[in-house]
């Protein structure tokens, strides 16, 4: 018997372009029953990292496979095929790497190897929506001579930045400053970003010497949370009226519409129109919408997911305000050739048919009045969307609430 254990030393979450470090432990464990002769042999073992893709059959409709291509050495069990057994396709994987060939483990031995390999920067984020999913694992593979491969799957969260400048459409509001969306730029090849032989981003330790691979990518993981930071700080005042039909009912304030996930949206109204509100609600939403190439029916609805919500009764409120949370566990936007992401603010509100005044009655006919609500009022409703932008953060806190574990383990 032969333990595996694959440790990821920095956590589960990673950035498109950082490089992947995986230590992984083979151990004979030591028992009473243990002699010299219980040796164990290992003939090979691999590792490889592959995205698998899964779609919803009822909303996606993906082209035929071509069966031409069809593997028949991946039927044999002797084949290392790291998505045997998985659902969906294989959409990306790098190439597979040996560990070791000819292991031999004496009782109470344990030999440890480090995988690293780098994350493609043109696959798809981790996702799983109400349509497709996208999952990133680390397979490692082992084999004693003559019997089966067995396989160790170490899933982990991928955050992707875009590499291209995005404009948002021309903004009503009057603004002191840019508007962050459109000076937001990325670049999509990290590794092609060459950095200055007397420059550093972030301070290093003179005590500790690194190996210049490493280094470099940990120079590349601080550039990339410094230009995120650097993105989603800039505010500027952002004012849009709120009316409907019949009027003005107030004023919506934000100072910013790019965000990190982890983030609060905070916003404040202020009801200083001639519409009475009565009751409002502000939802968080992601707006999942397949390409219609790949439509299961022309013309199907978006597909809505609420992260976050905020409902306030405000008649007779003069301001009001909001915050709602980014979770951490939630994916950035994106869009791929199947599917796009999107974020908005949704917005709804319940005003008075009638004016302000009349919201109120007397309650008795003493000397001291004690006003009361009417039973019945007629209201109108109406909605409004506001999209916004949420970029992807330092895995490291991504890595916090990620529900994947560090750690993984089989016995073989």
């Amino acid at each position: 018997m032969i333990e595996v254990l694959a440790k990821l030393g920095r956590g589960p979450v990673f950035l498109a372009g950082e490089v992947l470090e995986c230590v992984i432990t083979f151990t004979n464990p030591l028992s009473a029953s243990s002699t010299s002769a219980s040796s164990e042999m290992l003939a090979w073992a691999s590792a490889q990292i592959h995205c698998q893709f899964h779609a919803s059959e009822n909303r996606v409709a993906l082209p035929p496979s071509d069966g031409s291509k069809h593997d028949v050495q991946a039927e044999n069990e002797t084949v290392f095929v790291p998505n045997r057994g998985e659902r969906g396709q294989c959409i990306l994987s790098t190439p597979p790497k040996i560990l070791f060939c000819d292991l031999r483990l004496d009782p109470g031995e344990s030999k440890s190897y480090s995988y690293c390999e780098t994350l493609p920067v043109d696959g798809p984020p981790s996702f799983r929506g109400q349509s497709v999913k996208y999952v990133y694992k680390l397979t490692i593979g082992c084999q004693r001579v003559n019997s089966p491969i067995k396989l160790l799957r170490v899933p982990f969260r991928v955050l992707v930045l875009h590499g291209k400048a995005t404009r948002c459409p021309p903004c009503t509001a009057s603004q002191a400053a840019p508007c962050p969306a459109e000076t937001l730029t990325f670049f999509s090849g990290l590794k092609d970003y060459q950095f200055p032989q007397d420059e550093a981003v972030a301070p290093s330790n003179p005590f500790l010497e690194e190996e210049e691979g490493l280094k470099k990518d940990s120079r590349l993981a601080d550039l990339a949370t410094e230009l995120l930071m650097v993105a989603t700080s800039r505010r500027s005042l952002h004012l849009y009226n709120i009316s409907n039909t019949r009027g003005k009912v107030g004023t919506f304030c934000i100072f910013k519409t790019v965000y990190k996930i982890g983030e609060d949206v905070i916003g404040t109204f202020n009801f200083s129109g001639d519409i009475p509100c009565l009751q409002f609600s502000v939802s968080l939403q992601t707006e999942e919408s397949i390409q219609e190439e790949f439509q299961r029916r022309r013309g199907q609805p978006v597909s809505f997911t609420m992260h976050a919500r905020h409902q306030e009764s405000c008649l007779h409120t003069a301001q009001s305000s909001f915050s709602l949370p980014i979770p951490l566990s939630s994916t950035p936007g994106f869009t791929t050739n199947v599917v796009s992401l999107k974020w908005r603010l949704h917005f709804e509100f319940v005003t008075s048919g009638e004016s302000a005044g009349s919201c109120l009655v007397r309650g008795s006919q003493s000397e001291a009045v004690t006003w009361t609500g009417v039973e019945q009022m007629e209201v109108d409703t109406f909605s409004w969307d506001l999209p916004i932008k949420v970029l992807p953060t330092n895995p490291i806190l991504a890595s916090y609430v990620s529900q994947f574990s560090s750690t993984n383990s089989i016995t073989i």
